[in-house]
């Protein structure tokens, strides 16, 4: 189990989070599958279908510290990942009838539509352009947008402070879109993946990096040398599970799972043995039956 870490004040005071103590190498964060088959579900139902074939497939994160990151097995470790296991525990799935797919903030509705992937748990916001091409359950975590910068950076505090800015964020993420609704006169430096902003930011060749805090938290706390959070959050990003529009059945069973992880403590559970190594619990947020 990877060992937890202080990082700097900022991290806590903006996003309201502590710091938590050393970890324990002795837990255990195996999802173990529920007695389920596909009887236990309507016919014809999502449900019953992938507890019939007894494997689901994923899309999250591959390159995010403590939500979605490719571990050393080649399987993704994070809060992500763990939250979809307990659905596919729910449905009698165990680990490894879970097929992970890949899946970057331009991708995920496109292969939800298409079918590539059964549901998304990828730090994906809910918001309502996205409710027009598929459907979220959750939400199960709430984040907010902030900025890092390199360690020895004093000029930029906010996002007023990016005017002129060379700042790097995803192409087809909320923040991308949050930056050039408000802050128009910073230059935005669009890539794949969050993680293609590291070097170029390590390097100077960009200024900062905006997107939701818990992923720039993971950053930080591989990276305390090199990077450091300013300011405080300035948006609320709401994490849902994407999955196919117009599947009530399906949205309506995922919203039920996680909240019996709240009440079981499962939710915590996960939340511990991946971001609770860097941030402390928070109350899970309510679910929204829209």
């Amino acid at each position: 189990m990877r060992t937890k870490r202080f990082i700097f004040a900022a991290v806590a005071a903006s996003t309201a989070l502590a710091l938590a103590a050393c970890g324990d190498d002795d837990d255990d964060t195996t999802t173990e599958p529920e007695d389920v088959e596909a009887g236990d579900f309507e016919e014809g139902t999502t449900m019953a279908e992938l507890a019939d074939a007894g494997s689901i497939t994923i899309g999250t994160k591959f390159d995010q510290p403590l939500f979605g990151l490719r571990g050393p097995s080649g399987d993704p470790e994070g809060f992500d990942v763990e939250i979809g296991k307990i659905i596919a525990s729910k449905l009698g799935i165990d680990e490894d009838g879970i097929e992970w797919v890949e899946t970057q903030s331009a991708n995920r509705e496109p292969y939800i539509e298409d079918g590539r992937v059964d549901i998304v748990v990828a730090t994906y916001t809910i918001n309502d352009e996205r409710k027009e091409v598929v459907d979220f359950a959750g939400p199960y975590y709430e984040a907010g947008q902030m900025i890092m910068v390199r360690a020895d950076e004093e000029e930029i505090e906010s996002p007023d402070d990016l005017a002129g800015k060379s700042v790097c964020t995803v192409e087809g993420s909320t923040p991308a879109q949050n930056m050039r609704d408000n802050y128009p006169d910073a230059n935005l430096e669009l890539f794949g993946a969050y993680s293609d902003c590291l070097e170029p930011l390590r390097q100077g060749q960009v200024d900062a990096l905006t997107t939701d805090n818990v992923i720039l938290a993971g950053y930080v706390s591989e990276s305390p040398d090199d990077f450091k959070l300013v300011g405080e959050q300035f948006t609320e990003e709401p994490y849902g599970i994407g999955l196919a529009k117009g599947d009530d059945e399906f949205r309506d069973f995922i919203n039920d799972v996680l909240e019996e992880s709240y009440d079981d403590g499962s939710w915590v559970e996960a939340w511990e043995s991946t971001a609770g190594e860097v941030l402390e619990t928070p109350e899970p947020p309510e679910v929204d039956r829209y």
